[in-house]
């Protein structure tokens, strides 16, 4: 899952990096050590925002993703990046019939200092920042045409919906 999803990041953005505790082998990207390790995923986005905007050349927005999205599509990533691009919101971020889907979002390196105040005050839960950000939400209208089946921000959390992931792609593939 890791590596398609670093496929399909490169497609639509020059640089891919993980964010994580482990390190990786066969992945073509760059590995940014979590700060935060098992503190959850707002400490990996502040990881990340944090090293957009001190590297060399400044980055100024990041395409934030989970690696467990097999559905996502270029098509759909690209226009979260195109549409993030024209926005003033610090995030951009769709909503799904599941809520809002911060793991499949744009984020402004800008952010990262009332992140991180956030996460040094205690916050955990990723959806909290929006109540202290400039958040953009995209409902359906914006994301529903690139995602016929229902399932394009479908998550895998267990070995179950693994197997139902591969034989969706089995079946899509016939």
């Amino acid at each position: 899952m890791l590596a398609r999803m670093c496929g399909l990041l490169r497609e639509v953005t020059d640089s891919v990096s993980i964010v994580s505790s482990a390190s990786y082998t066969g992945v073509d990207a760059q590995r940014v050590p979590d700060r935060w390790p098992g503190e959850g995923p707002l400490g990996g986005i502040v990881t990340a925002l944090e090293e957009a905007r001190a590297g060399e050349v400044r980055i100024r927005r990041c395409l934030i993703v989970s690696c467990d999205m097999p559905f996502l599509t270029a098509e759909w990533l690209e226009y979260l990046c195109a549409y993030a691009a024209t926005s003033t919101a610090q995030i951009v971020v769709p909503r799904s019939d599941q809520g809002l889907e911060p793991l499949c979002a744009c984020w402004s390196s800008d952010a990262a200092d009332t992140l991180h105040g956030l996460f040094d005050g205690g916050v955990r839960k990723v959806t909290e920042v929006f109540k202290h950000t400039k958040t953009e939400v995209l409902d359906e209208a914006h994301w529903k045409r690139f995602d016929s089946a229902d399932r394009l921000f479908w998550n895998m959390n267990t070995p179950r919906d693994y197997q139902d992931a591969a034989r969706i792609f089995a079946q899509e593939r016939q």
